[in-house]
Order: structure tokens, then sequence, then C-alpha cells
């Protein structure tokens, strides 16, 4: 899903969601953004970071640090043709604030709205949500040892 046609001039960073049949992308900027986000087949994924990788500035790559992250890594460092940046971020309880944060950028229509919050389930994977909250914790990370800090 593109939001925005434009490629931004300032740097980017590259959000992933690794897993093994599917993978959540999205490219945020450091002033929080975004600029797209997609769920591509796990096949995909290294072809798919490398056409963001020429439309965009990506400075870093962001990646959550549970299962498949160890494979994911070796793979991204043997396979993408440019070395990049990677950052690994807690991922737990990602997958519930992506499901939280999927209702609040799609609001649920019709009969949806008539169920609890809690039993609402998004018609579509969300791994893509899942890469913007791993950016989203990633920059929270650094502001917080910038303010630490002074």
């Amino acid at each position: 899903m593109n939001l925005n046609e434009f490629s931004p001039n300032q740097p980017v960073i590259l959000g992933f969601d690794p897993g093994k049949d599917k993978c959540g992308l999205a490219v945020m900027g450091l002033d929080r953004q975004l600029h797209y986000h997609q769920v591509v087949p796990a096949s995909a994924a290294i072809a798919s970071i490398e056409t963001l990788r020429q439309k965009y500035p990506v400075s870093l790559l962001v990646m959550g640090n549970q299962t498949t992250a160890k494979q994911w890594k070796q793979k991204l460092q043997q396979e993408l043709l440019q070395t990049l940046n990677i950052m690994l971020v807690d991922e737990r309880y990602s997958t519930l604030e992506a499901r939280d944060r999927y209702w609040q950028m799609y609001p649920p229509q019709g009969l949806t709205k008539l169920l609890p919050k809690g039993m609402r389930q998004p018609p579509r994977p969300i791994d893509d949500i899942v890469a913007i909250l791993l950016i989203e914790r990633y920059l929270n990370r650094l502001t917080e040892s910038t303010v630490n800090r002074q």
C-alpha cells in the first residue's frame, strides 16, 4: 500500500517483521511519517526490500528479535546487494498491539463495530503493522536515551 508517491529527502527506516510464510514491511521517516506498508510472501521479501531501497533512502533496517530473527538477519546479510545496518528490536506483544493499531488505522464498519474490541479479528494479515510498531519502538528507544542523557 503506497501512502505517498514522493520519495522523502531524509533517511528513512525500513521495518521488517520476518516470518516463515509472510513478512511485514514498512518505511517510516525519522519524523514518523509513514511512507509505505505491505505484507509480502516470505519468498519475495528480499526482492521487496531491494525495491524499497531503490525507491527510498533507507538508512537502517529494524526487525523483531524473536523466532526467526537470527536466520533472517544472516539471510539479509548474505543476499542483499548492498550491506544494510540491521537493528534488532524487542517484538514481544507486538502482534496484540498491531491488532489494536489496525482498528485505529481502519475503524470497524457495519456489524464489526458491534463486536467487543477483544473479539475483533482484522480481516487481513497485520505483519506490516507489526513492522510499523517495530520502527516506532526503535525511535522511542532513541528518544528515551536522548532525554535520559540530558
